[in-house]
């Protein structure tokens, strides 16, 4: 059997088994609730982390004026609609 050492990483660094038998009977486990998936969103994030999120981002609306988020909406906006630029690689951003 593998150790922890070896054992091989899902791309987000999560355990998984070595081998397609024991994946089959850790996903039968998992379907039959003998043990609990781990805390992850259908897109790979952490419950916990969402949740977090979630209240910060009602926090943050919470505490600007309305002009501000009205600021705040507007330049979205116009960043959104802005012509974009066809070269862009997707680092930073464009300009």
């Amino acid at each position: 059997m593998l150790s922890g050492k070896y054992m091989p990483k899902t791309p987000k660094g999560h355990k998984r088994p070595a081998d397609v038998v024991s994946n089959a009977v850790h996903v039968m486990k998992i379907a039959t609730g003998e043990i609990a998936e781990l805390g992850q969103t259908d897109d790979g994030k952490s419950k916990a982390a969402v949740e977090l999120g979630r209240r910060g981002g009602k926090a943050r609306a919470e505490a600007l004026s309305a002009r501000k988020k009205t600021e705040i909406a507007s330049n979205a906006a116009k960043a959104r609609w802005a012509p974009k630029d066809h070269h862009h690689t997707g680092r930073g951003r464009a300009k």
